[in-house]
C-alpha cells in the first residue's frame, strides 16, 4: 500500500465528511482510519469517512461504505451520497448524470444537477420510510417522538426547545429501546411552514447536517400532521429540501455538495494541497 493517502475533504450542509478513491487507494484498516482521521484536534477533522469504490454487484454504478467518526459503520448518508455524486462527475470518474449507489441501506438512485460541468445539486432517491409500532417505545418510556427509518433508525421529536440536541440527544441514541442505537432529531416548525432541525447522530454526535435525518424529520412531520409532504428541513449548516412522494411512497431528498480541499495522509502526517 502506498506510504500516502489521497483524499478530498467534502460537505453537504456542513456535514463533512473525508472521501478515499477506494478503487484507486484501498484502505486496509478503515475503522482505525475514521477514528484517527477524523479527530478535530490530531487528525484531518470530519463527521466520518467515506470510501467510494466500483459496485460489486450490476444492479449499481458505484458503492458507498461509510465510517462514524467513532469507527462504527453506517448504513446510509444523504449528505455523503450527494457529494459522491459531485465526486465522481467533477473528477471525470464517470460522464453520468443518473448514477445507482450501492449502500448497506440497498441501491440509492442519485440525479445530478450540472451547469456548464459543475454539479450544482443532487436528488437522492431515499428509498421508502419504514414506520414502526410506536407502542413499543411508548411502553419503554418514549412517547414524545416519531420512530422513523430510512435505511438507519431515527427518533424525532418536535418540539420548541431544540438546543437540547446535546444533553437529551446524547442519553436517547443509547437508549434500551434502540439495540443498535439511534439518530435522534429535534424539529421546530417556524411560520413559514419549514422545519428547524438540530441532529445527534449515533457515532458521530452533533452534526451540522443529517441528510437521512432531515427526511425522518419530513416523514414524522407529515405522519403528525405538522407539514404536508413537500418541505423545508433547515440543519444547522443548510437547508435541504424533501419530497415524500405519493405516487411511489419514496423520499426525495435535493440539496448542495461542496468540496473543501484535497490532500494526502501519511501515517499521522498530515499534508494539504
Amino acid at each position: 500500500m502506498t506510504d500516502k493517502i489521497p483524499f478530498t475533504k467534502m460537505h453537504g450542509c456542513g456535514n463533512d465528511y473525508i472521501y478515499v478513491n477506494a478503487m484507486e487507494h484501498p484502505i486496509a484498516d478503515p475503522i482505525a482510519a475514521a477514528i484517527a482521521w477524523s479527530d478535530r484536534h490530531k487528525g484531518i477533522g470530519s463527521d466520518g469517512l467515506v470510501l467510494i469504490d466500483r459496485s460489486p454487484v450490476p444492479e449499481a454504478d458505484f458503492s458507498m461504505r461509510i465510517f462514524n467518526a467513532d469507527g462504527s459503520e453506517a448504513m446510509m448518508c444523504g449528505n455523503a451520497s450527494r457529494c459522491i455524486g459531485k465526486f465522481l462527475y467533477e473528477r471525470g470518474i464517470t460522464t453520468q448524470t443518473q448514477l445507482r449507489l450501492l449502500t448497506l441501506s440497498g441501491v440509492k438512485m442519485l440525479e445530478l444537477h450540472v451547469n456548464d460541468g459543475i454539479v450544482e445539486s443532487v436528488t437522492v432517491d431515499m428509498g421508502v420510510p419504514v414506520l414502526n409500532d410506536s407502542t413499543q417505545f411508548i411502553s419503554r418510556g418514549l412517547d414524545k417522538g416519531t420512530f422513523v427509518s430510512m435505511g438507519n433508525p431515527h427518533y424525532v421529536i418536535f418540539t420548541d426547545d431544540i438546543d437540547q440536541v446535546g444533553d437529551t440527544g446524547r442519553k436517547l441514541e443509547v437508549h434500551p429501546a434502540f439495540p443498535q442505537r439511534c439518530n435522534i432529531e429535534f424539529a421546530d416548525v417556524t411560520t413559514d411552514g419549514s422545519i428547524r432541525t438540530r441532529v445527534w447522530e449515533r457515532g458521530s454526535g452533533i452534526t451540522m447536517a443529517c441528510g437521512t435525518g432531515a427526511c425522518a424529520t419530513a416523514v414524522a412531520a407529515a405522519l403528525t400532521g405538522k407539514a404536508r409532504r413537500n418541505s423545508q428541513i433547515i440543519m444547522d449548516g443548510g437547508t435541504l429540501d424533501i419530497e415524500w412522494r405519493e405516487s411511489d411512497n419514496h423520499v426525495y431528498m435535493t440539496g448542495p455538495a461542496e468540496f473543501v480541499f484535497d490532500g494526502e495522509i501519511a501515517m499521522n502526517k498530515l499534508q494539504t494541497t
